[in-house]
């Protein structure tokens, strides 16, 4: 699953959480779901603070 197709599965179980609420196997795919999107943002960004390389004048 890419990170739009993600984005968008815990968009639509939000929608579905105000409207109608979540059953508990709902629940435990959006914790899911979260926990990978958060991993991915993490990774990226310790990917990031790698690259950077300081350079002193």
């Amino acid at each position: 699953m890419n990170i739009d197709e993600l984005v968008a599965r815990i968009n639509e179980l939000a929608r579905k959480q105000k409207s109608d609420g979540l059953n508990e196997e709902e629940l435990a795919e959006r914790a899911k779901l979260r926990e990978i999107y958060l991993g991915n943002i993490r990774s990226n960004f310790r990917a990031q603070l790698n690259n950077i390389e300081i350079v002193d004048k």
